[in-house]
């Protein structure tokens, strides 16, 4: 009987090394469920400083005061984008180059190891719910005043008056459209250019988020910033469209995702996040979009999804649709890898 087991055992060890890729995600996900976003220390924290100081040296913007009339126009809109992409180049290229030619050479297990805890870094599936939590108690609570005060960390539109489903809109819309950015985006890179893939596209999103504005301070200077973050995040949201459309087989609501998608997602403002969220908020049969108040202006964006108004219930929904994509994604990574396995 010990023998038999001992067979077993050392045949299960020889087969692990063939299913790297599902062990690795596996890993990482169960890494961010028990252990969370870190508490303090955080790497993202060190990089945002990091960028800020470099921001303040080479954006002309912030040596306004030292120009002139005849500085502005085409050449100071160049000098500014140039000085933006080198900024860019600086802060994204170096880390993930090093990881490239000394970190992908290791023993499987060190490698899967290593990869699984860069990938725990990237993503942020925990850390989503914690927020959502956040906007949703209070909400359940009849607390306004708590609830808007939360929802303001995870949207950019001014929060003091939302209402209770304008605050749960807001919410999630936001579930939707990080599940892309802080979870499937970085599953995904890791499957196409490995652990290196996941780091120039955790640290670019998050310059988009310091530089992709559209101001007279970011729009010259964060151009490559919010246009790499646009390519970066194309195929990744096009391949979570999918992952969020699938969940609507049952109800026969997958080629319509698709189709909200491409037809509400091009006209909203985001592409990559009108993609993902028109086909999220299809599959809970709910509409997002709509008006928003940014920095004391009313926007206006396309409908996303079909259905009716969204409620403070469907909070949890939002985050069960990118938990679900997460694991439909990693059970194709097992069935891809088997396949293989009984082929090869």
């Amino acid at each position: 009987m010990s023998e038999f087991i001992a067979n077993i055992y050392q045949q299960a060890i020889t087969l692990l090394p063939d299913f790297a890729t599902f062990i690795t995600l596996l890993l990482a996900l169960l890494l961010d469920k028990y252990l969370g976003e870190a508490k303090r220390f955080h790497y993202l924290v060190g990089f945002g400083w990091l960028a800020k100081k470099l921001e303040t040296k080479l954006n002309p913007y912030q040596k306004k005061a030292q120009y002139q009339e005849s500085n502005t126009g085409d050449k100071a809109t160049l000098k500014a984008k140039l000085l933006g992409t080198l900024a860019w180049c600086l802060l994204v290229l170096p880390l993930p180059l090093i990881y490239f030619y000394q970190l992908t050479h290791l023993i499987w297990y060190w490698q899967v190891l290593l990869d699984a805890s860069v990938i725990y870094l990237a993503i942020g599936l925990n850390s989503l719910h914690q927020h959502a939590m956040q906007v949703y108690k209070p909400l359940n609570a009849e607390d306004l005043t708590s609830a808007r005060h939360f929802t303001g960390y995870l949207v950019s539109r001014d929060t003091s008056n939302l209402s209770e489903q304008e605050m749960s809109r807001a919410t999630i819309e936001s579930m939707l459209e990080n599940g892309h950015d802080s979870v499937i985006a970085s599953l995904l890179y890791y499957l196409i250019g490995g652990a290196p893939l996941v780091i120039i596209h955790r640290l670019a999103n998050t310059l988009d988020a310091m530089w992709g504005y559209k101001n007279s301070r970011f729009n010259d200077f964060g151009y490559a910033s919010a246009r790499l973050d646009d390519l970066l995040g194309f195929i990744s949201g096009k391949c979570c469209t999918l992952l969020y459309a699938i969940q609507g087989v049952k109800q026969g609501k997958i080629i319509k995702a698709i189709v909200n998608a491409y037809r509400q997602g091009n006209q909203y403002k985001s592409h990559n996040g009108g993609w993902v969220m028109a086909a999220g908020a299809t599959v809970m049969s709910r509409q997002l979009g709509g008006s928003a108040l940014y920095h004391g202006q009313t926007v206006n964006s396309v409908v996303l999804g079909c259905g009716s108004c969204v409620t403070t219930k469907d909070i949890p929904t939002s985050l069960l649709v990118v938990s679900r994509a997460s694991l439909i994604l990693l059970a194709l990574v097992l069935i891809i890898q088997l396949v293989c396995y009984f082929i090869y």
